[in-house]
């Protein structure tokens, strides 16, 4: 309904026009609020309440913004910005949304950062004029929008969940000390909360498995520049809030009142900061929300080390779920996703997010797999049936927090149908494994006279809202159906009541007529009137007319009467349907929930099964040692685009980083060394055997002939090259910290992917960091690892490191170019072929030959003392270590002689005769350090 009462023509500006904005439209001012009309200064008191939102303020049918967010909106939106008055002398900017298109808007806003204040009409406006015509229509904030709490699906993307995270860190401190921190996260779009705990080290890592959209953190903590830093990497809009809503003095109590349970101790063990960031993701919901409450499960807590920790370089790197562009497409997730509904694909993702390390649960979601994957039969048709699956959780939400429509209620029916046809393709869920049969009992376990009572109550064609009526089936509610067949037919109602009274009096000239000074009245010729006037009680005289009178009944005036208000009344019974099976839903919320799970798991495990069928990928083995044998392992993103190409077929290639047969090392895993030319495809293969590694622990099938895998508790990779100018990082400092990172966290039971160490640098420089990064991961971590480089010289290492062994990307050279055969076999590359590389880039004809020239002179010089030989004449870097030095931190050791004379030389400022003495003076220093 328009309003007509209100105008802001003498309002004045929301903020000065050189005031200090931000992405979520904040204004630092509040305006003088004195000489403006009463609408803008409801206005003024609602945005000031609310600085850090664009304030949607709701007019009739469109949602208005004014001032500083009239201009900030139309700029994100592109939408016109128009002006409403004039305030000391100047226009008001104004920009308007339809509310019917307001999604739309918002998804746009929302992703551009900006945060929205959603301000309703909370009575009509007649009633408003009752107060008097300078009365402003009530309004007020209905909900606040912000990424993390987001219902909407339209809003929503339906293969990922939408998680807003609450970071809690127990005790002051810097990032840099071992701070224990506290995360609870939770999708109020399908209920899913979850608590865990982590530490500095491994934080990044922990978000990033998360992957929340945003973050809700203390105010002071963003005050630390390395915490604060750590955060906006995660690319998550970030909302600090006062430090009241982390008070871990009523953290228990908020939980516990907000799931109606005597005490938090019903829900787990839970530590202080744990139920403190709970709470405060609590706190954050209720304030957004503005009373509504979500169905949240209780909080589960998540167990220490039962996840594999992968940081947020290594999950860019390996394009888990996005690749490096950000699309989702090309990712391992685009291409192991067989899901066909919008639960089984949000749960894969989050699977995939978080690869297990408890062997029998990988075990258990394998055995599901592999159920399906025997029984194609029984797999096609569960698929069948699931690809009609109605996402349940998200509407589920939208109807309990009063968001949802009837489209929302039909598509429960329609799942809890699914569930029951699904559940009888099972003999029964004793017969299956546990993951199976935990999800077929709370199948069968759907509330089927809430099913019932949906299908029945529900027509086929559904409008999306319930404001708009329609959505009753015919024959369900008697009343409403009297009340349609009055609004609808009102005229049929009258001719059958003057069909009576004609039968009745013998008059064929009685009519019912209607004007709108009378309504409704009988009109009988006067001839017939005393027919009608004998029965005074029943038939009352309205008027004579010349040759006619008028007649009223009671039946007649109560026909009127609902024919009348037939059309609100049949609304309003639609309404009150629509709450009553709303409050239904909500008390069978728990039970939808578990359907909705159970359907969900069956989703991933039969698209896991489809996929391993249609890929031929083979059951891993997995358990706790230290083994890493692939036999004929592929790289399935690599692979699938292969397909869809039509190109040759994918090469697959061996691994074995397990503990040595001998049992020398057998605490240890083995490190490769790989060699070759760029191009051949060491990158890929190092690649595709880290998405082994996870594809497994997640519970699927691999791209393999065989695999077995001891549980990988920590997955490094520093693969590609990037620079971070905007943290004032080049391309080689990001190599570095990445290294670093590695360096300093990686076990035993880490599987560790390294690529071209050293590369960013001069050539010295790099190949020394490289070996001394190869033996400190042989000492030092012990861990398993591929190592792939251009250093030549490293392959002399393998006759001193025990647990290091050669391997390399076969090629062969005709007619003078390199034919790449992507095979991995062991030995080491005795070239580079970078020039024969090079030229099929299409460098110009002559550089090449140059090249070819140059190269030749630099061999002959290296043969007079080849390279490899520095590697015999430097002692090891366990050597360099005191004997007491820990297991997991390099010590410190005074520098070499040879050390200290490389460290003196700067090949980026030499000539190539400077170069050439500068290495026969390093002959000399290496003589005479022997």
């Amino acid at each position: 309904m328009a309003e007509t009462l209100e105008t802001p023509e003498t309002a004045p500006a929301a903020a000065p026009a050189n005031a200090e904005r931000t992405p979520s439209g904040a204004a630092p001012s509040v305006p003088d609020t004195s000489g403006m009309t009463p609408m803008m200064a409801q206005y003024i008191e609602i945005k000031t309440a609310n600085p850090d939102c664009l304030l949607f303020y709701r007019m009739g049918d469109f949602y208005e913004l004014f001032f500083q967010d009239a201009e900030d909106a139309s700029r994100a939106l592109g939408i016109t910005l128009t002006k409403r008055g004039k305030h000391l002398g100047e226009d008001i900017p104004m920009c308007g949304v339809p509310v019917h298109a307001a999604d739309d808007y918002l998804q746009k806003l929302i992703a551009l950062g900006f945060r929205v204040a959603v301000c309703e009409q909370t009575e009509d406006p007649a009633e408003a004029k009752k107060r008097g015509s300078k009365s402003v229509v009530r309004r007020e904030v209905v909900r606040l929008v912000t990424p993390g709490t987001l219902t909407e699906e339209r809003l929503l993307e339906a293969a990922r969940n939408n998680y807003l995270l609450a970071l809690h860190r127990a005790r002051g401190g810097s990032l840099e000390g071992e701070e224990t921190f506290a995360l609870a996260f939770v999708d109020i779009s399908t209920g899913a909360f979850r608590v865990s705990s982590s530490e500095s080290a491994r934080l990044a890592a922990d978000i990033a498995r998360i992957d929340p959209r945003e973050i809700v953190v203390a105010d002071r903590l963003l005050e630390e520049p390395a915490l604060r830093a750590l955060l906006e990497d995660t690319g998550a809009s970030l909302s600090p809030v006062p430090r009241s809503l982390f008070d871990g003095a009523t953290a228990a109590d908020r939980l516990a009142r907000y799931f109606g349970v005597q005490t938090a101790d019903a829900f787990g063990s839970f530590s202080r900061a744990e139920l403190t960031a709970a709470a405060g993701a609590l706190a954050y919901v209720e304030r957004t929300q503005y009373g509504d409450r979500p169905p949240l499960d209780p909080p589960r807590p998540e167990g220490e080390g039962a996840r594999m920790l992968i940081d947020p370089a290594t999950r860019a790197n390996l394009e888990l779920m996005r690749t490096l562009s950000g699309e989702r497409s090309g990712s391992l997730l685009s291409v192991i996703d067989r899901t066909v509904s919008g639960a089984g694909s949000r749960l894969l993702a989050s699977r995939l997010a978080s690869p297990l390390t408890d062997v029998d649960e990988i075990r258990e979601r394998a055995d599901a797999v592999e159920r399906l994957h025997g029984d194609t039969y029984l797999r096609e048709r569960l698929r069948e049936r699931l690809k009609a699956l109605p996402d349940m959780a998200r509407a589920l939400s939208r109807l309990v927090m009063a968001r949802g429509g009837p489209r929302d209620l039909a598509a429960l029916a329609e799942g809890l149908s699914a569930a029951r046809d699904i559940a009888g393709l099972f003999e029964t869920p004793d017969g299956e494994g546990p993951e199976l049969a935990r999800a077929l009992r709370a199948i069968a376990a759907s509330p089927a006279v809430l099913h019932d009572r949906l299908a029945s109550a529900l027509d086929e064609d559904l409008p999306l809202l319930a404001r708009d009526g329609g959505f009753v089936a015919e024959g369900y509610l008697p009343d409403l159906d009297e009340a349609r067949r009055l609004r609808d037919d009102s005229r049929k109602v009258i001719a059958r009541m003057q069909g009576a009274l004609i039968e009745e009096f013998g008059v064929r000239a009685l009519k019912i007529k209607h004007n709108n000074v009378l309504g409704w009245f009988i009109e009988v010729p006067a001839a017939h009137a005393d027919k009608l006037s004998a029965d005074p009680g029943r038939f009352i005289h309205r008027q004579t007319m010349a040759g006619a009178m008028r007649f009223t009944t009671p039946d007649l005036a109560d026909l009127e009467s609902r024919i009348a208000n037939a059309a609100g009344r049949a609304l309003a019974l639609e309404l009150e349907l629509f709450a009553e099976l709303s409050r239904e839903v909500e008390a069978a919320s728990g039970a939808i929930k578990a359907v909705a799970d159970g359907l969900a798991v069956l989703d991933v495990a039969a698209s896991l099964a489809h996929l391993a069928d249609a890929d031929n990928h083979a059951r891993p083995v997995v358990d706790d040692s230290l083994a890493f044998e692939i036999r004929g392992g592929r790289h399935p993103v690599v692979e699938a685009a292969l397909k869809r190409e039509g190109g040759d077929g994918f090469v697959a290639n061996d691994a074995d980083l397990g503990p040595q047969a001998t049992g020398e090392g057998g605490d240890a895993g083995r490190i490769w060394l790989i060699t070759g030319p760029n191009m051949a495809g060491k990158s890929t293969f190092l690649r595709q055997n880290a998405l082994i590694a996870i594809l497994a622990q997640t519970g699927a099938f691999v791209p393999a002939e065989h695999a077995h895998i001891g549980v990988v508790d920590r997955l490094f990779s520093r693969v590609g090259a990037a620079d971070d100018l905007a943290r004032g990082r080049s391309t080689f400092m990001v190599e570095m910290v990445e290294t670093a990172a590695i360096l300093n966290q990686a076990g035993p039971r880490s599987l560790v992917i390294l690529d071209e160490i050293g590369r960013g640098t001069s050539t010295f420089d790099g190949l020394s960091i490289a070996w001394a990064a190869i033996e400190h991961l042989h000492e030092v971590n012990r861990s398993r690892a591929l190592f792939a480089t251009h250093y030549h010289e490293l392959t002399a290492l393998s006759a001193r490191l025990t647990r290091l062994a050669n391997a390399t990307v076969r090629v062969t050279e005709w007619q003078g170019d390199v034919v790449f055969l992507h095979e991995i076999v062991a030995g080491a590359a005795d070239r580079s072929y970078g020039i024969q590389v090079a030229k099929l880039a299409g460098l110009p004809p002559a550089v090449i030959e140059r090249a070819r020239a140059v190269l030749d002179q630099l061999e002959e010089q290296d043969r007079r003392k080849p390279a490899e030989q520095l590697i015999d004449d430097l002692p090891l870097f366990a050597a360099l270590q005191p004997a007491t030095a820990p297991q997991h931190a390099p010590a410190a050791a005074g520098p070499h002689p040879l050390v200290e004379a490389l460290a003196g030389i700067d090949p980026d400022d030499m000539t190539p005769r400077e170069a050439l003495e500068a290495l026969y003076r390093l002959k000399q220093a290496s003589r005479e350090a022997d």
